[in-house]
C-alpha cells in the first residue's frame, strides 16, 4: 500500500460513486491523499492504512431514530466507544439504533463498511444530520472513504467541515462523546 496524491489513474476501473468524489474534490480545489487497499469493513481493518495515511481514520456509524424518520452519520475517532445514551441525551432523540442498510443505500449510496462524510454528497434531500465528535474537529486531518471500501482518503479536516460540507448543503452537530480508549 502507497499513498498517492489526488485521483486514481484508472478511473474507468472504479465505481461511478468513487469517481463521483473525486470529481467533487477535484472541482472545489480540495486536496487530498489517496491508498487503495483491500476491502476494510472494521477498525481493525483500518490500522494500517490509518498508520500510512498519518491521519485519524474515523468511526462512521448511520443512525436512525426508533420511528426511521430522523437520520444521522456519526462520525467519531475509532478509538471511542459508542454509547447510545450519551448521544441520545445530546441530541434530544430517544431509541438511537442503527439505521437499516437500505437507508444508507437511499440517502447516501453507500453500502455498510463504506460509510463516509463523503456520501452526503449522494443526499440532496437533506435527510441526514451529520454529527461529529468534537475529537474529529480538533485534528489537522482525517481519512475516510470515497463511498468504497477499497480506498481511503486523507483530508484537511477544515476542508471538510467548510469547503465539502457547504457544497453538498450539509451542516453538523457538535457532540461530545465519552474517553478516549474507555
Amino acid at each position: 500500500m502507497e499513498i498517492v496524491k489526488g485521483r486514481p489513474l484508472n478511473v474507468k476501473e472504479r465505481l461511478k460513486k468513487e469517481v463521483r468524489v473525486y470529481d467533487l474534490l477535484d472541482e472545489l480545489d480540495i486536496e487530498y491523499w489517496r491508498i487503495d487497499h483491500e476491502v476494510a469493513q472494521t477498525m481493525e481493518d483500518c490500522e494500517e492504512v490509518d498508520r500510512i495515511l498519518d491521519a485519524v481514520i474515523c468511526k462512521n456509524l448511520f443512525l436512525c431514530n426508533r420511528q426511521k424518520t430522523k437520520f444521522y452519520l456519526l462520525m467519531m475517532p475509532g478509538n471511542k466507544a459508542f454509547k447510545t445514551k450519551e448521544l441520545s441525551a445530546q441530541i434530544q432523540s430517544a431509541r438511537l439504533s442503527f439505521a437499516p442498510e437500505e437507508y444508507m443505500e437511499k440517502f447516501l449510496d453507500i453500502t455498510p463498511g463504506s460509510v463516509s462524510v463523503m456520501g452526503l454528497m449522494n443526499d440532496t434531500e437533506n435527510q441526514v444530520q451529520l454529527l461529529v465528535d468534537a475529537d474529529v474537529l480538533e485534528g489537522e486531518y482525517l481519512g475516510c472513504h470515497p463511498c468504497i471500501n477499497t480506498s481511503s482518503l486523507k483530508l484537511r479536516t477544515r476542508d471538510v467541515f467548510t469547503t465539502y460540507l457547504n457544497a453538498v448543503h450539509h451542516d453538523y452537530i457538535a457532540v461530545h462523546l465519552g474517553d478516549r480508549n474507555e
